[in-house]
């Protein structure tokens, strides 16, 4: 009796059969450069994962990493089954979503990165509200303002604010990033309101970073305008105290000021020439391929706290000096 299907072909045996198991653990490995960090969030010790890992490549008859003592990375042929393996896990995915929707429970560290001041305001006050949703799962929540390379950090999941940049990164839209160009009362009456975008040269501009070309539409086009002002800084935090203390004109994200406004401590300028960068609060991830119920879970919860327009922006706030 030979071993074969009924068309002919060679039935593989149970040691040459592909487990979905080791190729998830593969993918979650190279993506982390790290075996025994793969391993964890799969339940098994870093020597289990790494055996796993070994009996794939030899199924496979192919090395897919690169080991050293303190990271690896994906061979030539890691590369090549990298992108079949995802698509493979992608598949499985939809075939198990088509007959039922029964995910296992967010379990395990989350590990979440997200700016400072935007983390403080709109999720640090309902991060206890996810955890008590999700009892199995815990959170890691690191704010900062330095852009994290995701997989050298181990970050599961970050929020990004503004215009993403290309990359290997999978990105889902949370919310619009609504800006305006914005001033305290007191500084308008002291140098006067501006009416057109090209006035912006003769007032004290504060300035994030390099950001000193504002670009706006206009009915002749887009516009940039080169501005200029004594304060430069990377801390949103503190243009925005700069602009309560009535030292100059700056453009902020109305999840930053949208309270000022609507007390009138700040007043938005411009209206009539809107910015022309479209940009959004987005959440980053990895991969497609094995995205943990935990990561998932994090990002709807998120979205849906923000809400559609974002809850910073249902309010209407008085606008002045169009």
């Amino acid at each position: 009796m030979d071993d074969s299907s009924p068309a002919g072909r060679s039935v593989p045996s149970e040691r040459e059969r592909l487990d979905l198991l080791d190729v998830a653990l593969f993918v979650r490995a190279a993506l982390l450069a790290n075996v025994s960090a793969a391993g964890r969030e799969f339940g098994l010790s870093a020597a289990v994962a790494s055996a796993r890992i070994a009996q794939l490549e030899k199924i496979l008859g192919a090395r897919l990493l690169h080991r050293t003592t303190r990271r690896i990375s994906l061979t030539q042929d890691g590369e090549v089954f990298m992108t079949r393996a995802e698509a493979l896990l992608d598949a499985a995915g939809a075939a198990r979503a088509s007959v039922g929707r029964a995910q296992a429970a967010p379990q395990g560290r989350l590990r979440v990165s997200m700016p400072s001041s935007f983390g403080r305001q709109h999720v640090s006050p309902v991060i206890s509200e996810f955890l008590r949703r999700y009892p199995g799962v815990s959170v890691d929540l690191r704010l900062t303002d330095q852009v994290v390379d995701l997989v050298d950090a181990g970050i599961d999941v970050a929020i990004r604010v503004g215009v993403l940049k290309d990359s290997s990164l999978v990105a889902r839209r949370l919310a619009v990033n609504r800006r305006v160009l914005c001033a305290a009362p007191a500084y308008l009456a002291a140098r006067g309101t501006p009416h057109h975008p090209s006035d912006l040269a003769g007032h004290e501009c504060i300035i994030l970073s390099a950001q000193r070309d504002w670009r706006f539409v206009t009915p002749a086009g887009p516009l940039d305008v080169r501005v200029s002002g004594r304060l430069v800084t990377d801390n949103g935090e503190v243009i925005r105290d700069a602009l309560l203390a009535g030292f100059g004109i700056a453009l902020k994200s109305t999840w930053d000021v949208a309270p000022y406004l609507r007390s009138g401590k700040l007043v938005s300028v411009l209206d009539s020439y809107p910015l022309a960068d479209d940009v959004a609060i987005w959440a980053v991830y990895p991969s497609r391929a094995f995205v943990p119920p935990k990561t998932l879970a994090f990002i709807d919860f998120v979205a849906t706290h923000f809400g559609d327009p974002p809850y910073w922006d249902r309010e209407p706030v008085g606008l002045a000096g169009a």
